[in-house]
């Protein structure tokens, strides 16, 4: 199967502040990255599921990516 790059756009509840965010994966399909996104907020923030809000998720090609992460993978 073909890996695919998403773009990620939403917000998450940090105490009593909300912290906006932007995050690449690579993923084979679209489920993929919310079990990604959940893993990685709660390990690196502590934080629930139910605290964070996805607003967007859209497939971007290699030259859109941003992430230097991201771009060193491909």
């Amino acid at each position: 199967m073909m890996t695919k790059i998403y773009r990620i756009k939403g917000s998450f509840v940090m105490g009593s502040e909300t912290q906006v965010f932007t995050k690449e994966f690579k993923a084979i399909k679209e489920e993929d990255i919310y079990e990604k996104l959940y893993s990685i907020f709660g390990s690196k923030h502590g934080i629930k599921r139910n605290q964070i809000k996805v607003d967007s998720i859209e497939e971007i090609t290699e030259d859109e990516v941003l992430d230097p992460v991201v771009k060193a993978i491909l």
